[in-house]
């Protein structure tokens, strides 16, 4: 059953059971809502569509009718919960359908019992339902719900106290009428007492919410200031980031974020984050919750860090943690390097920055707003050079980013790429405010993107202005024209460095299309807009085809246009209390930007800030120059009343258009409605018939079912007992075998025990003998080192002999000169002479003797080592056949 079948026949339950409130249709309504749970149809619930709206009119009137049973009410708040959590669908709830309401009216209605599964329920979708989303102020039953979550808090039911602190902390956040509220209550302080002990608490999600109850209430107290003080202050920012790092879930780290976040708002708490210790390493463990795969921590994550940077002196810690550590090491490469390399905080937001556009919006949004905090504080500091490296990996990723989608994809997809586009032309700007940077942003982008990126939103932005005026129309035009001034402003910054870039810059100026950006820029009330809208405009003036003559009627018309709406909400704010209750009970179709109320008011100020100032400059002109600025001022109002007049001839058109729709749709609502009660009819005839032919067959199956179970049981009792036999002969062949293998191991664990017993006897006596033979070795081996030392003395002493026959040499020299004074002296001299030749023979001869006796021990000493080597070799064979055996007997012992 498709989607649309499926409505209608839940708008039909819906209008039987407003007709007959019996329990036959309550139980038909909730079948229909049960197949409507089962399928995935929230765009088409929340699309604006007649039927759509219809049903959830219906669904809302349902779930707040007190009468209504718990059962069917649960059901309808369980089909609209799975929605809470999308923000589009969470915004129509909560505006359009005003479920807020809905709900606290059913926890108002059952205030006594408040241990009722469905008033659990209740509170745990508002808490879903509120999360970061302001109450309206004409909420119905807001006060109720307020006092019974203040009377509440303290109950014995832990997951009551957890809810009640939750939707307590959502609706006191940026809330100042609630804030206001809750302090004028007499119970405030005993609120605040409990709030105040719920900080010792066990779980760490209660803490944190009664925190945050506690600072959206008395941050700016003397409570406050008692709570958040400098001794107190760094035991809740270490809470805060332990919960953060470890917390028990994203629901507590997400509201832990936002204490953070909130409490760094105030500056003396700021200034008590500078100076607290541990930042560093805090700062460092939240930066690794970065490479998450969860998308909602990243994304909460990053939140927390574009609000330090929020602080001057926090941001410069945060750059420099972020881009300062992994700069040095950095290389342009491909995607799979980015997720390959993610333990670099820098790398981890890059992947964020390019995750795909149909995941959360929120992520990449974040990521790209926290790099142009980090590249803001880099381009002031001396960080920018050392980033360069950087800046060429995330220039090669981000510029993916502009290149067009596929227009198959839808206007949701649209308008999240021109969101995402435009935060990265704003990063780009950014980026060209260094000239270095600047440098390397001409050399990455190439004009074709730029140009195909404002093709394509131009050309969608023409169609838009073809089509029906809608709300979301309207907004996805200011998007689109909004990304094309951004992407002009990029393109005439780059200019200078690129001359097709030029070129293609003053082509797409003198483009027609071009009109409606300018247009709606100029007349906008955001200053950044028109100031670059004017810059755009000041470069297109010049130009010859620039269509300037379109340009000024587009901006009249736009003026006229918001004239208009400031007469309509003036005339309307009459009006408006008397259909207030109404819009409580039925869906509100916005037809104008949401901001048009505000613009009437403050077009209503000036207003009147012009006429005093008039008056005062009146009393001192002259009469014929008041006459002539009259005369002026209702020439003026004459044209604007020709414009009004054209205007109003087009919606007189559109309108007799709309008549004419409208009775053709109450026509085919009465056929329709005739249609399904003649179907109903039926319907009811064959469901008696149904009824009677479905006893009679329950009772001939009952039968058939027993017999057939009883048959059933004694043959699968068969199939057991037969494979029970079967098991047991199986096993009793298996018992055999292991039996035998059994006898087998144990006789030949017999024979490797005596195996082993004599092995182990021979390799002791093999040790025996080696030990016995390294004694000899090491006394060998000392009067080897004697010897030496002998041989060393014998040396010393030749060397001493030979000095002293050098020295007889010399002396015989000068005698044999002298030989005439000395004939007398010749005999004695040779004979002495011959005495020592004789000793130096004596010498000779022993030092070979020494020569020859070192040889023969040399000889000795090898053929020792010889025997030890082969000893060696002996215990090592004998040590492999022990373990080998050894080796052998384990495994037979495994085997048994």
């Amino acid at each position: 059953m498709d989607v649309s079948t499926c409505l209608k026949s839940l708008l039909l339950a819906i209008r039987q059971y407003r007709n007959n409130r019996s329990a036959l249709n309550a139980s038909q309504l909730q079948k229909h809502i049960e197949d409507v749970s089962g399928l995935k149809c929230g765009g088409v619930l929340f699309s604006g569509q007649v039927l759509p709206s219809e049903c959830l009119s219906g669904l809302m009137e349902v779930a707040g009718d007190p009468n209504a049973s718990h059962a069917l009410t649960g059901s309808i708040i369980s089909l609209l919960a799975q929605f809470a959590s999308d923000g589009e669908a969470k915004e129509a709830l909560h505006s359009s359908y005003n479920f807020t309401s809905t709900l606290a009216a059913i926890i108002h209605c059952n205030r006594t019992t408040p241990e009722e599964p469905l008033v659990l329920q209740c509170l745990n979708v508002l808490q879903r339902l509120t999360y970061n989303v302001r109450t309206l102020p004409c909420a119905s039953h807001i006060h109720e719900l307020i006092s019974f979550l203040m009377q509440h808090v303290q109950s014995s039911n832990d997951d009551i106290v957890k809810a009640c602190l939750g939707l307590m902390a959502n609706l006191c956040r940026h809330d100042i009428s609630v804030q206001s509220h809750i302090k004028s209550q007499s119970n405030v302080k005993a609120f605040y007492r409990a709030l105040i002990n719920f900080l010792g608490h066990n779980c760490l999600t209660v803490v944190v919410f009664a925190l945050s109850i506690l600072s959206s209430l008395t941050l700016n107290e003397e409570v406050g200031q008692k709570l958040f003080n400098a001794k107190n202050i760094h035991q809740t920012f270490q809470l805060i980031f332990n919960i953060t790092v470890n917390g028990d879930g994203t629901l507590t780290r997400n509201y832990a974020v936002d204490l953070l976040v909130d409490l760094l708002k105030n500056p003396k708490i700021a200034d008590y984050l500078t100076k607290y210790k541990h930042l560093s390493v805090c700062l460092s463990e939240v930066l690794g919750l970065l490479h998450s795969k969860d998308p909602d921590t990243a994304s909460k994550v990053m939140e927390l860090l574009v609000s330090l940077c929020s602080v001057p002196v926090l941001r410069k810690l945060v750059c420099e943690t972020v881009l300062r550590p992994p700069a040095p090491r950095l290389q342009p490469g491909t995607r799979k390097c980015v997720q390959a390399r993610g333990s670099e905080p820098s790398l981890a937001l890059v992947h964020w920055v390019t995750s795909p556009l149909d995941g959360p919006e929120q992520c990449y949004m974040q990521a790209l707003s926290l790099l142009a905090e980090l590249f803001e504080e880099a381009i002031d500091s001396s960080l920018c050079s050392s980033a360069q490296s950087f800046v060429e990996l995330l220039l090669q990723e981000v510029l993916v980013l502009l290149q067009s989608p596929d227009s198959t994809e839808g206007d949701q997809l649209l308008k999240k790429h021109c969101l995402r586009a435009g935060r990265v032309v704003d990063f780009l700007l950014l980026l060209c405010g260094d000239d270095a940077l600047r440098m390397l942003v001409s050399q990455r982008l190439s004009p074709e993107v730029c140009v195909s990126q404002v093709e394509l939103l131009l050309s969608y932005n023409q169609d838009l202005s073809g089509s029906t005026c809608t709300t979301s129309n309207y907004q996805l035009s200011q998007v689109c024209s909004e990304v094309v001034l951004k992407t002009l402003e990029l393109m005439s910054h780059l200019r200078q460095q690129m001359p097709d870039m030029e070129t293609s810059f003053y082509r797409i100026l003198q483009d027609q299309r071009m009109v409606t950006p300018l247009s709606l820029a100029l007349t906008s009330n955001c200053r950044e807009h028109v100031q670059v809208a004017l810059r755009i405009l000041f470069e297109a003036a010049p130009l010859p085809d620039f269509p300037s003559v379109i340009l000024g009627d587009s901006i009249a018309a736009n003026n006229a246009y918001r004239q208009r709406v400031g007469e309509l909400s003036i005339r309307s704010s009459s009006a408006s209390e008397d259909v207030s209750f109404v819009g409580k009970s039925f869906p509100i179709m916005h037809a104008e930007p949401s901001g048009s109320a505000y613009q009437s008011i403050d077009s209503l100020i000036e207003k009147l800030q012009n006429g005093a100032k008039l008056q005062e400059k009146v009393k001192d002109v002259h009469m014929s120059e008041i006459i002539d600025v009259y005369e002026q001022k209702l020439s003026a109002l004459a044209c604007k009343e020709s414009r009004l007049q054209d205007l109003l001839e087009a919606k007189a058109l559109a309108l007799s258009q709309a008549d004419r729709l409208i009775a053709q749709y109450r026509c085919q609502r009465a056929q329709a409605e005739a249609e399904a009660r003649k179907l109903a009819s039926l319907l009811k005839d064959t469901e008696r018939k149904k009824e009677d032919l479905q006893t009679e067959l329950n009772d001939h199956l009952l039968e058939v079912e027993r017999l057939k179970s009883d048959s059933q049981q004694l043959l699968e009792h068969n199939g057991r007992l037969q494979a029970v036999a079967d098991q047991h002969q199986e096993l009793k062949g298996t018992y055999n075998q292991l039996l035998s293998r059994y006898d087998k191991s144990e006789g030949m664990l017999k024979e490797l025990q005596a195996a082993h017993i004599s092995l182990t006897q021979q390799a002791e006596g093999l040790r025996k003998t080696n030990e016995g033979l390294k004694l000899q070795q090491e006394r060998t081996l000392a009067e080897l080192a004697e010897k030496e030392q002998q041989i060393k003395g014998l040396k010393t002493d030749v060397l001493e002999k030979e000095r002293i026959i050098t020295g007889l040499q010399n002396n015989l020299r000068r005698q044999e000169e002298q030989i005439h004074e000395m004939e007398e002296n010749i005999s004695i001299l040779r004979k002495e002479l011959n005495k020592t030749e004789q000793a130096r023979k004596d010498t000779s001869i022993k030092a070979s003797s020494l020569e020859l006796q070192k040889s023969q021990l040399e000889a000795k000493l090898e053929k020792m080592e010889e025997e030890l080597s082969k000893h060696t070799q002996m215990i090592a064979m004998i040590h492999s056949l022990s373990s080998s055996k050894l080796k052998g007997d384990a495994t037979a012992n495994l085997s048994l």
